[in-house]
């Protein structure tokens, strides 16, 4: 495993807030990926944007403009954080697959590769670039573009369950799981566009809570506390 896609969710980022930014949250994320990238693991970021914006919530603006505000979202994450990994050492750039002026570059997978050979962090903003699609099935898209060899995927909840664990008590986290069981289940590791997605190119995920310590590096290291969704 060398080549590694991190998704982060804008609730995750925001750390007990549930809005904005914790920094001392994306300060810790930023360490871990810092050792990744010393020890050769190619690293690609993206973000949510639900620590800004729930388009979904709204039922007075339009679904199109609702989705445009949320890729912006994603901008302003991923900025955000890229500026953070940089305070600590790393090289890094923003993706994004509509032009933002100066504030970012435009997607290609030959430009993200180019900067993965110069051990740079990846960042992939706006989604998709179009609406009705999620920052989960950009994700998956991006890791199948760019030959990922797993998506990791940071949540504010540490795995999968057979149920909501916030209003089940007696929800159960799975160790590891098929794509096509949560398809079945509707378990919502990432939403249906995504799953089918995943399971149809073969994209193993691994999904684990964010906020426990060293998660991300337990993660790849092989002492890994979440779920892997296999395929």
């Amino acid at each position: 495993m060398r080549r590694i896609l991190l998704k982060l969710s804008g609730e995750a980022l925001a750390g007990e807030k549930h809005t904005g930014f914790d920094e001392k949250t994306v300060m810790e994320v930023a360490l871990q990926v810092r050792q990744l990238v010393e020890e050769g693991y190619q690293i690609g970021i993206v973000t949510g944007g639900g620590n800004f914006w729930r388009g979904r919530s709204s039922e007075n603006i339009d679904r199109t403009k609702a989705d445009q505000i949320g890729m912006l979202a994603t901008v302003m994450n991923c900025i955000y954080v890229s500026e953070i990994f940089r305070s600590v050492g790393m090289k890094t750039s923003v993706l994004t697959p509509f032009e933002c002026g100066s504030f970012t570059k435009l997607f290609s997978k030959d430009r993200a590769n180019k900067y993965f050979e110069k051990g740079m962090v990846v960042f992939f903003a706006g989604g998709t670039g179009h609406p009705y699609f999620s920052t989960d099935t950009g994700v998956v898209l991006r890791a199948m573009e760019v030959d990922a060899d797993v998506i990791l995927l940071a949540k504010s909840i540490d795995g999968v369950y057979d149920a909501d664990p916030a209003k089940s008590a007696d929800a159960k986290k799975y160790e590891e799981v098929t794509i096509d069981e949560v398809i079945a289940k509707n378990l919502q590791v990432v939403d249906m566009t995504a799953s089918i997605l995943a399971r149809d190119n073969k994209m193993p995920m691994w999904v684990f809570g964010l906020n426990e310590e060293n998660s991300i590096v337990n993660a790849v290291k092989g002492t890994f506390k979440g779920t892997k969704v296999t395929v």
